[in-house]
């Protein structure tokens, strides 16, 4: 089976990457924008691709022919997608069409191709009215990012090809090069330099560690499932929980976390109060077992002792 991947050097991407490579009856495309970030670079093939580049797109998706592709890239900074919604749309909703288009072609040039389409989506696209959620739940987008991420799942499932949309909730995780931090990370980062931090108690989700989200995307591709899937933790919190759980873990001081209100914590973009998932269609149709939050800290933490 041959698998490309968007977004390689992202926090998913680095994980699919790593889980794929020593697979044997696994052929492995990581594509990104720019070089390759990360340490190990054997076991798979690298190429450069700028989802927003039509062209290039084409070129390189003609060039490997992958049965599966996972596309894990996207612009993901909720408030910068609110503030910059050209380079939003671009890289959440044209790069999905770029990628689409150039599949059904390449499918109707090809009698007997039929490439499996796994692509990431959000528990944004809800307004955060209630949860956890199934998979049939109404969304209702409240931010630019929420509507991008919405209309690209739109652009997959109204597509000819054989579709998996894997929606995720709060994803993190460590890898060799992070551009982003993530709510362990920030937290223990905070509280181990003494800094106060603001945390909201009054939105709610399941988290997700990286390493689960990966195993759910592979677990879609190695059963050709279709459809939607959620593919979250199994823990619903309060935001402001889960910083108290990474406080204990650590034995960091929690008094220097102040609680606080979604409105008094300006962003940009409005977040939805309470998503979360219920997954119990992913437990039953995948084999998909994720982690406790808990557990997802420990496992975080064995990581960044070893790249100590």
């Amino acid at each position: 089976m041959k698998i490309l991947i968007t977004g390689a050097n992202g926090l998913l991407g680095q994980k699919l990457v790593y889980k794929l490579k020593s697979q044997p009856s696994v052929q492995l495309v990581a594509t990104a924008r720019g070089a390759n970030r990360l340490l190990n670079q054997n076991g798979y093939v690298y190429q450069e691709m700028d989802i927003t580049d039509p062209l290039q797109v084409n070129e390189v998706l003609r060039l490997h022919k992958p049965d599966v592709i996972i596309n894990t890239a996207a612009m993901t900074n909720v408030d910068a997608c609110e503030t910059d919604r050209d380079n939003c749309w671009k890289m959440n909703v044209l790069a999905v069409q770029y990628q689409v288009e150039t599949l059904e072609l390449l499918q109707t040039e090809n009698p007997g191709y039929k490439p499996h389409y796994i692509h990431l989506s959000t528990d944004f696209i809800f307004d955060g009215s209630h949860g956890p959620l199934d998979e049939s739940a109404e969304p209702h987008p409240l931010s630019y990012y929420a509507e991008s991420k919405l209309a690209a799942e739109v652009i997959v499932q109204n597509s000819r090809l054989k579709w998996a949309i894997a929606r995720t909730v709060l994803v993190y995780g460590i890898v060799d090069n992070m551009s982003r931090s993530n709510i362990v990370l920030w937290v223990k980062g905070s509280l181990e330099q003494g800094k106060s931090i603001n945390v909201v108690d009054d939105q709610f989700r399941t988290p997700t560690l990286a390493e689960d989200l990966a195993d759910g995307c592979i677990l879609i591709a190695e059963k050709g499932a279709t459809g939607i899937y959620n593919i979250s933790g199994p823990d619903f919190y309060s935001i402001l929980e889960l910083a108290h759980l990474v406080a204990d873990y650590y034995k960091l001081d929690k008094s220097l976390i102040k609680p606080s209100k979604s409105e008094d914590i300006k962003q940009p973009a409005k977040r939805p109060p309470v998503t979360g998932f219920i997954i119990d269609k992913a437990r039953k149709e995948l084999g998909y077992n994720p982690h406790s939050f808990v557990e997802g800290i420990k496992i975080l933490e064995e990581q960044l002792a070893k790249m100590k």
